[in-house]
């Protein structure tokens, strides 16, 4: 009789406590619950197949495949351009960059002696956050303008500590002839480089020691996490390596297989198992969504000092494959349903993505190109992206529809894959038969063709074109 009396007093005080869980935890939803911290690391030229969790045999990258094998690793992720300035804008503004004008065809990229940057009508990644209480943090390089209107702190972020634009630009007079663009010169240094180092808007290194900024971007974001760990936080972490010319720390020199390369790589992946624990240190790794990916693919001239696409062709500076698939993964314990996805993703998603998860609306006064991919971050759900549209400045060069990839327009980059191109029939191929574009199958696919053909036209229908921010320089 004292069993039944104690069990049914147990049964009693459960239900009781089921009943006062459900309670507070109803009264909890009546306030929101804090929204995701969001993490972006964006390498610089790093090619698809650069990690050794996307197949390379010699760069051992330990942190990154644990972020796949723990997460979401896409084999179909796209940048908005194959070069820096645009590839970046179209990330932090979720558009493609011919309608911003940060895409051009007289230059590619924005310079030291450029006028223009992101244009203040443009609306940030960073921007759409602080809506919802973000503390917002850009780390590394920039490239959307150098003046002080462009600068990530006047385009949403509360904090920058980086370098203005790309990582081989003021070139002193001094600097080693020969090498430089066909293999590594062992007498350049980082003293070559005249780069700024810049925290908020002052310079406070010039030539920034790149000898050590890898590590020392893992320190800062490392730093920013511990002091925004109790309000939700987005950051901007983007490398600036591994672009040519390559440096590393001491500690990272010489430790990997394949050469400097895989030095600065190692070391890339290296601050990310800092970064992922300190997240845990601070008790945020159940509330924070991490993406790895990079700007464009591997600058192929440079050789052994350039990344590689793997099965992918071409690289750096062109519309096929290698130039624009990039390696990604999606990691976030408490959000991420672990798993490999091969469905169509693009970084201009990120902004459609993140803004749905933050409780923030999506802007409705211009065309976004970004769409939502929660659903199959949360549940591996199907994309509900269906196409890919490769811009080369302000020209649409091909375009991809499922499967099926149509180039209208071909031509290479730095002196390899062949001059520019028109072509009356389309080159079409199946990438997931043939992800090395290889086998043209045009002939007899009309349909395919024609498909393809109705998804440009009505995305020209619409574009409006933005005036190019990239022509003027000073």
């Amino acid at each position: 009789m004292k069993i039944s009396i104690k069990l049914s007093l147990s049964i009693i005080l459960a239900f009781h406590c089921i009943f006062l869980g459900s309670f507070f935890s109803g009264n909890a939803q009546e306030s929101p619950e804090r929204p995701p911290n969001f993490i972006i690391i964006f390498a610089d030229d790093l090619g698809y197949g650069d990690l050794s969790v996307f197949g390379n045999p010699t760069i051992h990258t330990p942190h990154l495949d644990q972020m796949a094998f723990e997460g979401q690793k896409w084999t179909n992720f796209y940048v908005g351009a194959s070069v820096c300035t645009p590839s970046r804008a179209a990330l932090l503004t979720g558009r493609l960059p011919v309608r911003s004008g940060m895409a051009g065809n007289k230059y590619r990229v924005l310079f030291p002696d450029s006028k223009n940057g992101l244009p203040g009508s443009e609306i940030t990644l960073a921007e759409q956050l602080k809506k919802a209480g973000y503390a917002t943090a850009c780390i590394g390089k920039w490239h959307l303008g150098h003046k002080e209107q462009y600068l990530p702190t006047n385009n949403g972020f509360d904090y920058y500590f980086g370098i203005p634009y790309s990582n081989d630009m003021d070139r002193v007079a001094d600097y080693p002839q020969g090498g430089y663009w066909n293999q590594q010169n062992e007498d350049i240094k980082t003293e070559h480089f005249n780069v700024p180092l810049m925290r908020g808007t002052e310079i406070i290194e010039r030539p920034a020691n790149q000898n050590t900024i890898t590590k020392r971007y893992t320190e800062e974001t490392i730093s920013y996490i511990k002091e925004n760990k109790n309000k939700p936080f987005f950051v901007y972490l983007a490398h600036n390596l591994p672009h040519i010319p390559l440096f590393a720390s001491q500690e990272a020199m010489g430790k990997s297989k394949r050469g400097l390369y895989g030095d600065v790589v190692e070391e890339i992946d290296d601050g990310v198992g800092k970064i992922l624990k300190a997240l845990e240190l601070k008790g945020l790794t159940e509330n924070t969504i991490v993406v790895f990916t990079s700007d464009n693919g591997p600058w192929l001239p440079f050789k052994t000092n350039g990344g590689s696409a793997g099965l992918l062709k071409a690289g750096k500076g062109t519309t096929w494959e290698g130039g624009m698939r990039e390696p990604t993964i999606f990691w976030g314990p408490g959000y991420i349903k672990p798993g490999l996805v091969p469905d169509l993703g693009s970084t201009m998603d990120l902004f459609t993505t993140f803004s749905k998860m933050a409780g923030v609306e999506i802007p409705k006064d211009r065309i976004m190109d970004g769409v939502d991919l929660s659903e199959t971050l949360l549940y591996k759900n199907p994309s509900p992206r269906k196409s890919v549209l490769y811009y080369r400045g302000t020209d649409l060069y091909a375009a991809r529809l499922g499967d099926y990839k149509a180039h209208f327009i071909t031509q290479g980059a730095y002196g390899q894959f062949g001059e520019r191109t028109e072509h009356a029939t389309p080159l079409l191929f199946n990438l997931n038969h043939d992800a090395a574009e290889q086998f043209n199958i045009a002939e007899g696919n009309d349909a395919i063709i024609q498909q393809i053909n109705t998804v440009v036209r009505e995305h020209q229908t619409k574009l409006v074109r933005g005036k190019d921010q990239l022509a003027e320089r000073e």
